[in-house]
């Protein structure tokens, strides 16, 4: 148990360095309403993007260890269903990885706008479109994924999970944050960059929580 504690701390430390990281990559009280051409991040200090970068390139690696807290938890339950779900979030974050390693260079190609002619620049962002932003629509689908051979995996029972940790999925919670885009815009701009973050920083919580519960019940049995 110990173990899985610290893997799941270290998930949560992943969420927290690459959320900081992809928030000095994104944020600007501009970010809503920039998005064609990736305008937005002329608004970003470039000082920002080189910070960004190399805070989410070393809080990365941490969320496969958080990945191996939720394989844990989950693993007692359906051992093939919790290797299937440690499989795709390594594959999701090895998507994401490499994503969010192009989020600097792209922003000082848009920087640079002014400094090259008109054709050169938007067939620079159209390459990019092609081979990097594809990547984030896989990355939801994988997220999707994920989550439901995680809801699977929880009310087939067996884990150390409670079955109300089911509602708490990935994709659920990712979607709850960008809801905040329609009912709380001044929320959403400082949460819809850092979406994929927010939602693991709220699941390894979650997760944390189950398994704190779960040794304080353990040590009240062996004590009684």
């Amino acid at each position: 148990m110990k173990l899985t504690k610290i893997l799941g701390y270290l998930g949560l430390i992943a969420s927290i360095l690459v959320g900081l990281g992809e928030y000095f990559l994104h944020y600007s009280t501009e970010i809503l309403g920039h998005a064609e051409n990736y305008e937005f991040f002329k608004f970003v200090p470039l000082e920002n993007l080189t910070r960004g970068h190399f805070l989410a390139v070393i809080g990365l690696p941490f969320y496969f260890a958080g990945y191996i807290h939720i394989y844990r938890m989950l693993k007692s339950g359906n051992e093939t269903l919790a290797r299937l779900v440690l499989a795709i979030g390594f594959i999701a974050f090895a998507v994401g990885g490499i994503w969010i390693g192009s989020r600097a260079s792209i922003g000082n190609i848009v920087h640079l706008k002014n400094e090259m002619d008109a054709a050169t620049y938007q067939n620079l962002l159209a390459n990019y479109t092609n081979h990097m932003e594809i990547l984030v629509q896989a990355l939801r689908i994988i997220i999707a994924s994920l989550s439901v051979i995680f809801v699977i995996a929880i009310l087939k029972g067996g884990t150390y999970y409670k079955k109300w940790m089911a509602i708490f999925n990935p994709i659920v919670i990712l979607l709850l944050v960008f809801s905040t885009m329609f009912w709380a815009k001044d929320l959403a701009k400082h949460l819809a960059p850092i979406a994929m973050n927010v939602t693991h920083f709220i699941l390894f919580s979650l997760s944390l929580y189950q398994l704190k519960k779960i040794n304080q019940t353990n040590k009240t049995n062996q004590n009684a």
